[in-house]
């Protein structure tokens, strides 16, 4: 009896302790993130930007700034766009998300006012090299009107005046701001795999070859078309891949085409069985590779290309180098000629049969 009483007081000292422990690590936490004193502020449910919602229609521009850099969100004629990659339009729904999200974000719990402790919040000076995400509205005139530092901690969202170290969790959420590209719709070709009839391509060294494959037929039947239908394929698959790239052609990023420089490494066209045409000319620079794009297509309709231009002209696009590889192989990877056949030599003159 005394062995179970003894066992059972054990099990109680061990859960007491275990509380203890549980309420000394909820303590420090706190004290941590709240070294502040109390969580609660007088700007406790206060707009974050506090003229926002009356500037909301004079904000010409947003500037993002990071330590490993800076982008601008800048509005022209009711378009957004990104000031950084060519003036390329924005996604709005991002842009929607960010002005919403701006104009309802307000003050939560306090959470510190050590300086020491902001990084932990995501908010330390990005001009020191921090890893908060300084973000300031200007207006038509030019005009800062609004600016503060934000950071994400896990789910919540964290802010904090520029010119002070109170930190606060937020009332509200903003779309992730850390990735300058995230911000471009750069789906800009939708072409399905069986509708492609058939690809030119010119490589670097100029010399050009011309597959096609009927209706209906699977990926790895695209042949040479004449003058080089004798040609033998080194490879069905190598073949269907460049054939097909334009249907996988997934852009990471964007710039002016006035930037590039020189002259394009190769010409890639794609066309489809129902008259769509897709003229592609890959750029190797400095910066890494790249293509333009040109849509064609019969008739007077032809929206499918004027969607295709509207969003591809005059811009480049950046790919991974796998990714332009696909449009630029060197035909003797794909195709070589045929073998010369060679007569049998004539018997000996005393051959007998």
């Amino acid at each position: 009896m005394s062995r179970r009483l003894d066992r059972q007081r054990s099990v109680y000292i061990q859960r007491l302790s275990i509380a203890a422990a549980a309420l000394w690590i909820l303590y420090v936490l706190l004290a941590l993130f709240n070294a502040g004193g109390a969580t609660s502020s007088p700007r406790t449910g206060n707009p974050v930007l506090t003229n926002f919602a009356a500037i909301k229609g004079e904000i010409a521009r947003i500037r993002i700034t990071q330590a490993d850099g800076a982008y601008t969100l800048v509005e022209r004629g009711g378009e957004w766009v990104l000031a950084e990659s060519g003036n390329y339009p924005v996604r709005t729904d991002r842009i929607d998300a960010l002005l919403s999200g701006l104009e309802t974000l307000s003050w939560g719990e306090r959470r510190t006012s050590n300086p020491d402790r902001l990084s932990f919040l995501a908010l330390s000076d990005p001009a020191e090299g921090g890893n908060g995400t300084l973000v300031e509205v200007f207006s038509r005139d030019g005009a800062r009107t609004a600016r503060m530092i934000t950071g994400r901690r896990n789910e919540f969202t964290y802010a904090r005046d520029p010119e002070d170290t109170i930190a606060f969790r937020t009332r509200g959420d903003l779309p992730p701001l850390r990735t300058r590209e995230a911000w471009l719709d750069l789906d800009i070709v939708d072409i399905e795999p069986s509708a492609i009839s058939a690809v030119r391509l010119t490589d670097r060294a100029g010399n050009s070859i011309y597959l096609n494959r009927d209706p209906g037929s699977d990926a790895r039947s695209f042949r040479p078309a004449p003058p080089y239908q004798d040609y033998e394929i080194r490879s069905p698959l190598a073949v269907s891949a460049t054939a097909l790239a334009v249907t996988r052609l997934a852009p990471i990023d964007v710039k002016s085409a006035d930037e590039l420089t020189g002259r394009a490494v190769s010409r890639h066209i794609s066309q489809t069985f129902d008259g769509l045409e897709v003229d592609l000319r890959a750029w190797s620079q400095a910066d890494g590779y790249w293509v333009t794009l040109r849509a064609i297509e019969a008739g007077e309709g032809a929206r499918r290309a004027r969607t295709i231009n509207d969003r591809a002209e005059p811009y480049a696009f950046k790919l991974t180098e796998y990714d332009w590889r696909e449009f630029t192989p060197a035909i003797t990877e794909l195709v070589r000629k045929p073998e010369a056949e060679t007569s049998a030599p004539p018997p000996p003159s005393d051959f007998q049969p």
